[in-house]
């Protein structure tokens, strides 16, 4: 994580999100604007949040470590969002790894200062309380997708959602798909050959974009 000193930059993410709106007090000068290069995390599981997280530009994905070691995908992150609500409103570690798949800005406002001057802000709490429902809605549809859905599909939003370049080991993009390498190896190669996608290098290229949005309609892709 890297705090970048530009108060022309983080102004514009402020005013094109409103997020000064969102409290009662002006809270721009506890704002800090935040970069976090490919690969890094926003959070940890279990780990303590130093910062509630205005997401601002970028792209992350979302995912859960189970008791037996392997790591469910739960969503990705683009646009705007609020990161750390719950663990601020219940002094928890994170409960989820945020890793960021590209480079990424984060406005962040540091946890105790969040506690001096918003836990009792009702205006903030309600805009809270909204994020959390969305969350609800959102865990709510990833469960049935994760139980239902094909892999293909599964595989297809994950392409569409990472631009095909996804840099990790298959092992691991199999773990968050929830199924097994075998598996995940079969359906890549089946992709190939229906001409969706083909190798280059330690990612894919996608082909048939048209086909492949389709193949992911519904899912995570749609989850941002």
């Amino acid at each position: 994580m890297i705090k970048i000193d530009n108060k022309k930059i983080m102004e514009e993410y402020v005013l094109k999100y409103n997020i000064n709106d969102i409290f009662t007090v002006d809270m721009r000068h506890f704002m800090e604007l935040l970069l976090f290069k490919k690969n890094e995390y926003i959070c940890r599981e279990n780990e303590k949040l130093n910062y509630l997280f205005f997401f601002v530009d970028g792209k992350a994905k979302a995912y859960s470590t189970l008791s037996n070691g392997k790591s469910l995908l739960l969503c990705f992150y683009q646009g705007f969002m609020l990161l750390g609500d719950l663990e601020i409103l219940n002094s928890e570690p994170a409960t989820t790894n945020v890793q960021v798949i590209e480079d990424t800005y984060c406005i962040g406002i540091p946890t105790e200062k969040v506690k001096g001057y918003l836990l009792n802000d009702a205006k903030f709490l309600r805009y809270i309380g909204n994020s959390l429902g969305k969350k609800l809605r959102r865990s709510s549809k990833n469960s049935s997708i994760n139980l239902l859905f094909p892999v293909e599909n599964r595989l297809a939003s994950y392409i569409i959602a990472t631009g095909g370049n996804f840099d990790e080991s298959l092992i691991e993009i199999s773990e968050l798909l929830g199924t097994s390498y075998r598996h995940l190896l079969r359906t890549l190669n089946h992709m190939c050959q229906k001409g969706l996608i083909k190798k280059n290098g330690t990612g894919f290229e996608i082909i048939d974009k048209t086909v492949l949005v389709k193949l992911a309609s519904d899912l995570y892709i749609n989850l941002f």
